[in-house]
């Protein structure tokens, strides 16, 4: 008997994940459904940023096992990767000497036909099993970017200024402005994969220069 499919947006949707990693690329980014923790620091250093992904997994995994298996077994899928915004309050002031003032959102893709009870009871089972550090920062939100510009880039974080300055300078050569914050999506394990080997998708939102 075939084993049956899951859902796996990464391979469902190529043009969100799976960008050139030589020329940026526009598209309309659908709205979409996400777990969210707020945050300020360093990721290279902070606690407080360790604690964040580890409850986005864990609030993920909870929705998918102990919610979604036994209530609709048949809707099997693969876990979202993990994205970031990130931004300043003054993004001019923008620096990656400067890590300690970033500010952030992690967040993981909720699938489309998840509904809201259920991921109301997916946090519930969470609270009441582990009821992690930060649980009350975390929440679910529908997310909409709208116009974007992306590339994929591979290699270490800490070495991506140059291909996304080719990425805004893409968007302004098409009559674009950068509106909103810039976002990445981790495509790659950087526990399991050497920084040079890193694929992370760069996003950001734009607006037609009047």
């Amino acid at each position: 008997m075939p084993t049956k499919k899951k859902l796996d947006y990464k391979k469902e949707f190529p043009d969100l994940y799976k960008p050139s990693l030589k020329t940026p690329i526009i598209l309309k980014i659908p709205k979409m459904m996400f777990f969210m923790v707020d945050g300020t620091g360093d990721p290279n250093t902070s606690e407080e940023y360790k604690d964040v992904v580890q409850i986005l997994y864990n609030i993920s995994y909870t929705l998918k096992m102990k919610v979604i298996k036994k209530e609709t077994p048949s809707k099997d899928y693969v876990v979202p990767p993990l994205e970031g915004l990130w931004y300043m309050p003054k993004m001019d002031e923008w620096s990656m000497e400067d890590k300690d003032k970033w500010q952030w959102t992690m967040m993981i893709r909720i699938p489309d036909f998840i509904k809201d009870v259920q991921i109301k009871k997916a946090m519930k089972i969470l609270k009441e099993t582990k009821n992690p550090i930060f649980f009350s920062k975390l929440r679910y939100e529908q997310y909409n970017e709208g116009t974007c510009v992306q590339i994929m880039y591979l290699g270490p974080y800490d070495e991506e200024p140059p291909t996304i300055k080719k990425m805004h300078q893409f968007a302004k050569e098409n009559g674009y402005n950068l509106n909103g914050h810039h976002h990445e999506i981790y495509l790659s394990d950087p526990r399991r994969v050497e920084p040079e080997r890193l694929k992370t998708v760069l996003r950001q939102p734009i607006i037609k220069s009047s």
